[in-house]
């Protein structure tokens, strides 16, 4: 398979940004995490002073295991591809790969007996998938959602007074800052990224219906919840203490509504910022030799936003698939979530490819102060609120009918509103500061809230 013969664009067109996640979430990655969790619970079965049969293992045998896992690569992933052609069991491949290891150095072969002990296929795969949703929101794509959060950081901060015509339901409003507009989108994504971040990442060992059966069958003394538990924790996890065959899911079920969440936020970002391009507010720098269109040399297209808002779609579309139907399995066990298990990644890739867009995107824009000026200053109409809240204060009646009658549907020019200003009976220092409102210092607290305070 090449970039130009893969089937997913992930893996083809888009393969060099999104290759982070390959190793994580590929099929070589899946073995190798659950080769991580055989080898955690072998460890941790020889720890536990009733099962006496294993002992601890040394110092030396640990470090040969843990060499193990590290030097996991293509060649160990073809030969399990190989044992699985004969098992058709891709869980047993990884026993028995693991055993034929652990057959050929005498520090590690009398405890081959105990690999995979007392567990069903799903003890392993729930562990593995777990790690490997676990390293992908960790090392991929928080740091990535960090990256986008930064640059709306100082886009919010040095932007902060940049006045800014607002546009509600498309039509010139009350003013803004540049600033102010991305602040709002900093807090919104700070408290999406909080809550992915919490999402607690649970998974069970716990044998074929979530009882221990096989477990207590052979050692009835021991703990096994309390053996489980510790082995977990020793992955990262969480452990469910209550599972049929399979860990329920219900907490990857959150992350992929939290990483929805900071996805449609980042959605509404990326409309907002195309808006603001296509209005002028902000240019786009340009790179030698790109191209806009096939046939209009002046273009120069917001396509990283563009690109944004398609796979953010492409992403939810799947992360909501995911939340919906990994919770829902029939009786104790039913294999649906399986095949569904393995498009994490793709899920994932998109929500990447997005980010890597969209941090792209914020790179390339250059506020156009001459254009936010020209729009502030024709439209003075918009100065209207704040004449007839003054006049409400000193009980003019009827000004928000007289400045509709004045305004509404029709060019409102500077001279038409101070003559209008200038005929109130307001207190003269008032009167002063409303003939001398312009639209860009008609701005409320916007820059205050830019920099992230209450008020000026």
């Amino acid at each position: 398979m090449t970039a130009l013969t893969a089937l997913s664009p992930l893996d083809g067109r888009y393969a060099t940004q999104t290759a982070a996640l390959a190793p994580i979430f590929s099929e070589l990655g899946l073995m190798r995490a659950r080769l991580k969790a055989e080898v955690a619970w072998l460890v941790g079965l020889g720890d536990e002073p009733g099962i006496s049969e294993l002992p601890p293992f040394s110092a030396g045998a640990r470090a040969r295991l843990e060499a193990f896992l590290t030097a996991f690569d293509e060649e160990a992933g073809r030969a399990i591809k190989g044992i699985e052609a004969t098992t058709n069991h891709d869980v047993k491949a990884i026993e028995y790969y693991l055993r034929a290891y652990m057959d050929g150095h005498e520090d590690l072969k009398a405890a081959s007996e105990f690999v995979h002990f007392a567990l069903t296929s799903e003890d392993i795969n729930n562990v593995a998938y777990a790690l490997m949703v676990l390293a992908g929101r960790d090392t991929i794509l928080t740091p990535a959602l960090d990256e986008i959060s930064q640059s709306l950081e100082s886009l919010a901060t040095t932007s902060a007074s940049r006045a800014m015509l607002a546009r509600t339901h498309g039509q010139p409003a009350s003013p803004t800052t540049v600033g102010k507009e991305m602040r709002v989108f900093v807090s919104r994504l700070a408290d999406a990224l909080s809550e992915i971040r919490a999402v607690p990442l649970h998974a069970k060992i716990n044998g074929a219906v979530g009882n221990y059966n096989a477990h207590y069958a052979a050692y009835p003394e021991v703990d096994w919840p309390r053996v489980s538990a510790r082995i977990l924790a020793s992955l990262g996890l969480l452990q469910n203490p209550h599972t049929t065959q399979i860990e329920p899911h219900d907490g990857l079920a959150r992350l992929c509504h939290a990483l929805m969440r900071a996805n449609t936020i980042l959605l509404d970002l990326s409309r907002d910022l195309w808006g603001y391009i296509s209005l002028g507010y902000f240019r786009q720098k340009t790179r030698a030799g790109e191209v806009g269109s096939s046939t209009m040399p002046h273009k120069v297209n917001p396509i990283d936003f563009e690109n944004a808002e398609g796979n953010l779609g492409l992403a939810n579309a799947l992360l909501d698939h995911l939340a919906a139907k990994l919770p829902i399995s029939r009786f104790q066990r039913d294999l649906t979530d399986s095949t569904v298990l393995r498009n994490v990644g793709s899920a994932f890739g998109y929500a990447l490819l997005a980010y890597r867009s969209l941090a792209r995107g914020l790179a390339k824009l250059e506020i156009d102060a001459n254009r936010l000026d020209a729009d502030l200053s024709g439209h003075t109409e918009v100065l209207t609120e704040a004449v007839q809240t003054v006049m409400r204060r000193y009980g003019l009646a009827g000004g928000y009918e007289d400045l509709k009658d004045l305004s509404r549907g029709r060019a409102l020019t500077v001279d038409d509103l101070q003559g209008f200003i200038a005929q109130l009976a307001l207190p003269e220092d008032v009167k002063a500061k409303l003939l001398a409102l312009t639209p860009d210092t008609y701005i409320g607290n916007a820059a205050a809230q830019a920099k992230n305070r209450s008020g000026p």
